[in-house]
């Protein structure tokens, strides 16, 4: 499993990272803009991410504006609706304002701090692992 864990806060990135890594590589971006940059250069290098993390609150461009950016670029390639990757929104505001709008694009939402057993078990029900 491929994965881009997009957080700048040091803290919960590195405990993402640490969870994930058991189960193949991850990249880092710590904002929306960096997010969607790795996001075309992994699709470019035909080593497309399995899952992505995202964060909400994020400096520069936000994890909704990042969300919507690499939807639209699924859609402009074409890929089936069946088979986009897989995102996880993370955040630390458990209010429906930052839900709200973008549910249907992402396909889950994790509280932060993110729990071990939560994680695997959302990445077993996306069948990203066994």
């Amino acid at each position: 499993m491929r994965s881009l864990i997009v957080e700048d806060e040091f803290t919960s990135r590195m405990q993402i990272k640490y969870f994930l890594e058991e189960y193949g590589s991850c990249d880092i971006a710590v904002n929306g803009r960096e997010a969607v940059k790795a996001y075309k250069m992994a699709i470019a290098e035909n080593k497309p991410y399995n899952l992505i993390c995202l964060d909400i609150k994020l400096p520069e461009k936000d994890g909704h504006w990042a969300l919507k950016e690499i939807r639209n670029l699924e859609e402009d390639m074409g890929k089936s609706p069946e088979h986009p990757v897989i995102i996880f929104m993370t955040t630390a505001m458990a209010d429906a304002k930052n839900v709200y709008g973008t549910q249907r694009l992402c396909n889950e939402y994790l509280l932060k701090p993110i729990e071990k057993e939560m994680l695997d078990e959302r990445l077993r029900k996306h069948n990203l692992i066994r």
